[in-house]
């Protein structure tokens, strides 16, 4: 029986100034500071009942990298499960703690990817509707994430087959190699995407927003803080989700996308949708070019003993053509 993971649910970025990063998160995309420790933030979304981001302060001389990507699981059997499978596979493992999380299961998949599961968590009452204490644009809950891998096909198998996740859509080229992969637990979209390159990196990590009017807040937030440079692409619909979109990039160069308006996949006959990496509208349904940047850029991710876990080219190269 495979291990029930609900959602993707937190993350850990560490940051070079994370004063930088309180403004950028805090002051201006309005995220709420559930806690504060000696060089760490934890935040959340309006509609989060537990911390879905922490900050953590870089040591002396260490690059920026994402620590790891976590997931929140039925019950402990769960836990158990994938205990099981980290030792059958002789994946990297142990136990770990965090505010709030007495028990993790922290394990490198066999891809590289730095991934944490858990199901006891303190929760906290949420501020959807406590109004008058919203700042900034209303991120309102974590979204998804999205890591760029060399073998998008071998990693998309590993996580069907092993952790249950399903296909909602992907992208081959015209060989009908595996470009690109959108797959979930929780009935949306995806709670994990998969984007061919050199990888393992965090591409992005997203915040479901209220509206699309929320997303142009943001654009306008950014502008009159003189920050324009933040927002890299959007705000714009992507053909793949159907979803309106917003990327801005945090003082780190980590990446975040606002996220709304995407549809649910939980019918059984649900079929997953084809796109061929050339066509525009799978990139932007409205045609608009995609910055190269945002293919050839990402967060290195923490190797399971520290340190940055090597980036390993794949055998498919290059990007879509539909660029600037």
């Amino acid at each position: 029986m495979k291990p029930d993971i609900i959602r993707i649910a937190q993350a850990i970025f560490t940051v070079s100034d994370l004063n930088a990063s309180r403004e950028f998160y805090v002051d201006l995309l309005g995220m709420n500071v559930l806690h504060e420790e000696n060089g760490a933030l934890y935040l959340r979304g309006v509609e989060d009942r537990e911390w879905t981001l922490k900050l953590e302060q870089c040591g002396e001389g260490e690059t920026p990298r994402v620590r790891h990507l976590g997931y929140r699981v039925r019950d402990e059997q769960a836990l158990d499960g994938l205990l099981a499978l980290a030792e059958a596979q002789k994946l990297p493992h142990r136990w770990e703690e965090e505010l709030d999380r007495p028990r993790m299961l922290r394990l490198q998949d066999p891809f590289g990817i730095p991934v944490a599961f858990y199901h006891d968590v303190k929760t906290y009452p949420w501020l959807l509707q406590e109004y008058h204490q919203h700042r900034g644009p209303g991120l309102q809950r974590v979204d998804h994430c999205n890591v760029r891998v060399p073998d998008v096909k071998a990693t998309l198998d590993w996580y069907c087959a092993e952790l249950g996740f399903r296909v909602s859509e992907y992208t081959v080229d015209e060989q009908d190699a595996y470009w690109a992969a959108w797959i979930q637990r929780r009935g949306g979209v995806h709670d994990f995407a998969l984007t061919n390159g050199a990888g393992p990196c965090l591409h992005h990590w997203a915040y479901w927003m209220p509206d699309a009017m929320s997303i142009i807040k943001t654009c306008d937030i950014l502008a009159g803080a003189r920050m324009p440079e933040r927002i890299e692409r959007g705000p714009g619909r992507h053909g793949v989700s159907n979803a309106f979109f917003l990327y801005v990039r945090d003082p780190d160069g980590h990446r975040i996308e606002l996220y709304t308006s995407d549809y649910i996949t939980v019918d059984p006959d649900f079929e997953p949708i084809r796109w061929l990496r050339d066509d525009p509208r799978r990139q932007t349904l409205w045609g608009a070019k995609t910055p190269r940047s945002w293919f050839e850029e990402a967060s290195p991710m923490e190797a399971f003993e520290g340190g940055i876990q090597p980036a390993r080219e794949g055998q498919l190269t290059g990007i879509p053509v539909h660029v600037i």
